[in-house]
């Protein structure tokens, strides 16, 4: 992706809307009526964004909706792009790299994902300390976008320790029970087998999904504070007795909606 699609979108945003947001957020799979909670002023269907990646899976509403989250300013991804989508790398990223440009310096990211961890159940939220990349393309491939950031980032704290106690503390506050760990992003779209589980589960891996690492880099990279949280919406393959499917993913995430939008909004209103 070069740097000059990039600030087309932007433009072709800024056409629409003058919104400058804190915070941005991006909703996973299942998770999109968080975006209920927002107090909108403006809202712009990906379709409308002349070389915006538009998603295809379902229950990805595929719009940027901008308000007011309490008094924070919030730009909020209903609905994201995958790299198994068939996109490349570079336009995954796109829409975390264009909220960054609109104003946002952080970024929080959700998704559904399969459990790995001693204890972990579907319906459990996971807390993201770190993840492992080496599975999925790094979006940093080809010529570095010095506009954003440098050719080597340093990536010893992703996910900022500040905005992790935020996250921790506001779980503590409401009652909600809030594990912890590494989250591995592979390709898809086809879920994980067995043996890739095992060789997760060796490298120390909680929880695995599809998306969010690749943000994470790009974000990281131009400079976005970032932090994440999983929607533990199933057991990876292997630890469970049941097949995987796309259902059980969205149907584990709906039960697990009020809690997952507590915590989120709660946490938001104190990121200042």
């Amino acid at each position: 992706m070069n740097y000059e699609k990039l600030l087309a979108c932007k433009d072709a945003v800024r056409k629409k809307t003058d919104f400058v947001p804190d915070v941005a957020l991006v909703l996973g799979s299942g998770l999109g009526g968080f975006a209920d909670n927002i107090k909108i002023e403006t809202e712009i269907e990906y379709k409308d964004i002349p070389g915006f990646p538009v998603s295809t899976v379902p229950g990805h509403a595929g719009k940027f909706i901008f308000g007011y989250l309490g008094d924070v300013k919030i730009v909020c991804m209903k609905g994201r792009v995958h790299f198994y989508e068939g996109y490349d790398i570079g336009d995954v990223v796109l829409p975390a790299r264009l909220m960054g440009l609109l104003g946002a310096r952080i970024l929080f990211l959700t998704n559904a994902a399969g459990g790995l961890g001693q204890g972990f159940k579907a319906g459990d939220l996971m807390l993201i300390t770190d993840h492992v990349s080496i599975f999925a393309p790094n979006p940093l491939i080809g010529p570095n976008l010095d506009e954003l950031g440098p050719r080597f980032p340093d990536m010893s704290e992703v996910y900022k320790k500040d905005l992790q106690d935020i996250i921790r503390n506001t779980a503590k506050e409401n009652g909600i029970d809030l594990k912890e760990g590494v989250y591995c992003q592979l390709t898809g779209p086809s879920f994980e087998s067995p043996a890739e589980i095992r060789l997760l589960q060796g490298l120390g891996v909680s929880a695995v999904g599809m998306s969010t690492v690749n943000e994470a880099i790009a974000a990281n990279h131009m400079g976005l504070k970032v932090c994440g949280v999983s929607c533990i919406s199933n057991l990876a393959s292997g630890l469970s007795e049941n097949p995987l499917s796309h259902e059980e993913v969205q149907e584990a995430a709906d039960k697990t909606a009020p809690l997952f939008t507590k915590l989120v909004t709660e946490s938001i209103r104190k990121f200042k």
